[in-house]
């Protein structure tokens, strides 16, 4: 999901999971789990972050409720998980479309590869496919729901200026600092686009981090204007700002989308249990469960059998 995860993919040493497992074994029981195993195990990677976490969760409780032995082992980032998928440590992992293309594109590529994920979410799945399959990856169908990039501002600006979107924002000739990453002044995605595609009069970068607390305070209290952000950041309305749309698709197609290993969980079984959460998952949905968990502090685990229930997905 773009910046932020590229921010959980620092490099880390070790390859383990929640209180420690080692993802070498697939006999460690994880935290889904009251189906009786008879179609096998299955293990789900997620990523150390609130959403993919609760996304793991949403996977291994929907696969267990059919008949799977699910299990959720959390890593710490996509160097880790990525390999461990492709070698069968692990059966399938929630991921965001246009970052897993990019990541696997230079990893094949290397540094100086043209980019392959774009605002076409049909186009970025097709090359994601293309670079996922020799790596014996199964790349499932995206769903609506996306986290990518996005850009807020106060409700109060919002209001004095008239905006919706952020071509708004370029018609106003308001001048604008942003609250984000010190990378912020050389992306694409970023000022460059921001300048280019909406002519946004950027005017300087305040390095607090992406969607930090310090940057969304001082989009509040006016020292910046505008803040970097994800699509499901669930803590908006507690700094009083609100998203600018997209209007004119500056972003890369960061959809989720199932990612399983093909040998060894390619199968059309779960791929169709799978399909049913991803059809019914929207970007509301994943704001108010990233909330739920970060503003309520209720358990990933807790906050996904509720979703999964309330659409019936699976049985009470």
């Amino acid at each position: 999901m773009a910046l932020a995860a590229v921010a959980v993919g620092a490099l880390t040493a070790g390859l383990t999971a929640c209180g420690g497992d080692s993802l070498e074994g697939k006999d460690d029981s994880g935290s889904a789990g009251s189906g009786g195993g008879k179609k096998g195990k299955i293990v789900v990677g997620a990523a150390s972050f609130t959403e993919a976490k609760v996304l793991g969760e949403l996977y291994a409780q929907i696969l267990d409720d059919a008949g799977y032995d699910a299990s959720v082992k959390t890593v710490e980032n996509r160097e880790i998980y990525e390999p461990q998928l492709a070698k069968g440590a692990i059966d399938v992992v929630p991921e965001y479309a246009a970052t897993l293309a990019e990541f696997l594109n230079l990893k094949k590529n290397g540094a100086d590869a043209k980019p392959v994920a774009s605002s076409d979410v049909d186009a970025t799945v097709t090359a994601l496919r293309g670079l996922a399959e020799p790596q014996g990856l199964k790349v499932l169908d995206a769903g609506e729901a996306v986290d990518q990039n996005a850009f807020a501002v106060s409700e109060s600006f919002a209001k004095k200026h008239g905006l919706k979107t952020l071509s708004d924002l370029g018609k106003s000739g308001e001048k604008v600092k942003i609250a984000a990453g010190d990378e912020c002044e050389e992306r694409p995605f970023c000022a460059p686009g921001l300048k280019k595609t909406y002519g946004i009069d950027v005017t300087g970068i305040d390095p607090k981090g992406v969607g930090t607390t310090q940057s969304k305070q001082a989009v509040k209290n006016g020292t910046d204007q505008l803040v970097l952000t994800t699509t499901t950041d669930a803590t908006l309305k507690n700094f009083g700002l609100v998203l600018l749309e997209d209007d004119k698709k500056l972003q890369n197609a960061d959809n989720i989308i199932p990612v399983v290993n093909a040998k060894d969980a390619g199968d059309k079984a779960i791929a169709d249990v799978l399909g049913k959460l991803t059809k019914a998952l929207t970007t509301d949905d994943l704001v108010e469960l990233n909330r739920k968990v970060d503003a309520e502090r209720q358990k990933e685990a807790d906050v996904a059998k509720a979703y999964l229930e309330s659409k019936g997905l699976v049985g009470k």
